[in-house]
């Protein structure tokens, strides 16, 4: 198409110092307020109507659709009103462009609704919220054939995600560039307003969203405080013990991932050894690697819903499991709020091992309240995210347990932990 002119705002210094950088990858953890959505759609226009490919293809993706929209489509037309002919379809959240070219607004939430897709360019909003596979089973290789270019932006929220992992690997790896800027690195916001935001918001969160760090609480965790405490006084090297049994919790996932997390107890003290995340894979397969561990299991937790009988089946998860052989225990159908209570009294009794359960762990600090943003306040309701069937797996060990209504808090200053 030529030499394309987009309007909107001049880059500030830090945004014109990624665009002079640019590689084929390029990932920017910026905090909160820096621009990323503007500097994005920018991007994005540029890559997918200067591609010389027939019938050039963008995408802008949030980890939900009416993210994308919320976010982005107002961006889209603003810029691309100033090119001749190009027309916009509000209900597909789709830029069409005389020459072929198409921009679309999606969520990643549903990733085999984007199977087929092939790209030129992609811009990945929020991809530490991102179901993982989202990403490597789709939209990367829908960028593979036409040797199409991403954009990775977001805030950083903990390490167990793929916008950490790629933030990471992008320093040593061939054609990508990235940047992290915390709010001390640019002058968008002004002196006197940086403090009263300091002053207005939690630490952990200022920190999060203002200083990019990796390791800060999420705002409307579930799990935040106590997990913290975990991760200072019972996080570390937790390695099975031959002498107790093995019980398993399972979030069941069919389009999603199933993720198993295998428990020890001792006296009213609780053991995470490890936790399974499975993608796209059947009972018999789980099954084989759990019986592939050195591991005398005891009881194996399931979700209330396991005992439905599927229509194409005829057969519920429960006699599925049965018939390979392991005997489940369906637990009781609590509402997720009184599970949630149950789970953090659980998890004050917890030890965690950091290798085995790092994912999980990440997951628990990170699950959270979703957002209401008309009115301004979490919901009582999770988010789904990646992070919710590892929490989901966690609840159902903790309702589960026949004693969770009553456990207290320990005191575990007098104890002189060789495991940790």
């Amino acid at each position: 198409m030529g030499q394309v002119t987009v309007i909107g705002p001049e880059h500030r210094p830090h945004q014109q110092e990624a665009w002079d950088n640019q590689e084929r990858f390029n990932i920017l953890a910026w905090h909160r307020r820096a621009g990323k959505t503007v500097y994005a759609i920018k991007w994005l226009i540029k890559h997918t109507l200067r591609c010389d490919k027939p019938r050039p293809r963008g995408a802008y993706l949030a980890p939900l659709f009416r993210q994308s929209k919320a976010v982005a489509w107002q961006y889209v037309k603003d810029y691309c009103r100033v090119i001749p002919g190009v027309k916009f379809n509000e209900s597909e959240l789709r830029a069409i462009f005389p020459t072929g070219a198409e921009i679309q607004l999606l969520g990643a939430n549903e990733p085999d609704g984007l199977r087929g897709l092939y790209l030129d360019a992609v811009v990945a909003d929020e991809m530490a919220d991102w179901a993982p596979r989202a990403w490597t089973e789709v939209i990367r290789p829908a960028l593979a054939d036409r040797k199409g270019k991403a954009l990775l932006i977001g805030t950083v929220k903990g390490r167990a995600n793929l916008f950490y992992d790629y933030y990471n690997q992008a320093q040593d790896k061939p054609n990508w560039y990235r940047q992290l800027l915390t709010v001390e690195d640019t002058d968008v916001i002004p002196a006197e307003e940086l403090e009263q935001i300091r002053l207005d918001m939690d630490p952990m969160e200022y920190n999060q969203e203002m200083m990019c760090d990796w390791d800060s609480g999420v705002k409307g965790s579930f799990y935040g405080e106590v997990m913290t405490d975990a991760e200072k006084n019972r996080v570390g090297a937790v390695p099975h013990d031959e002498q107790l049994q093995v019980d398993t919790s399972w979030d069941l996932g069919m389009a999603d991932s199933t993720v198993i997390w295998c428990w020890q107890t001792i006296g009213s003290e609780i053991r995470a050894i490890e936790v399974l995340e499975f993608q796209n894979t059947g009972f018999a397969e789980i099954v084989r690697e759990l019986r592939a561990r050195p591991y005398n299991y005891r009881n194996h937790y399931l979700p209330h819903d396991a005992k439905v009988r599927e229509l194409g089946t005829g057969q519920s998860r429960v006699e599925i499991l049965r018939g390979l052989g392991l005997h489940p225990t369906v637990v009781k159908n609590l509402t997720v709020q009184d599970g949630i209570q149950a789970t953090r009294a659980m998890l004050s009794r917890c030890w965690f091992d950091r290798e085995k359960c790092f994912r999980g762990i990440e997951a628990l600090k990170t699950y959270r309240a979703d957002y209401n943003d008309e009115r301004q306040v979490f919901n009582k309701t999770p988010l789904h995210t990646w992070e919710s069937h590892f929490a989901d797996a966690v609840r159902y060990y903790a309702v589960g347990q026949p004693k969770t209504d009553t456990w207290g808090e320990l005191d575990y200053s007098d104890m002189n932990r060789a495991v940790i």
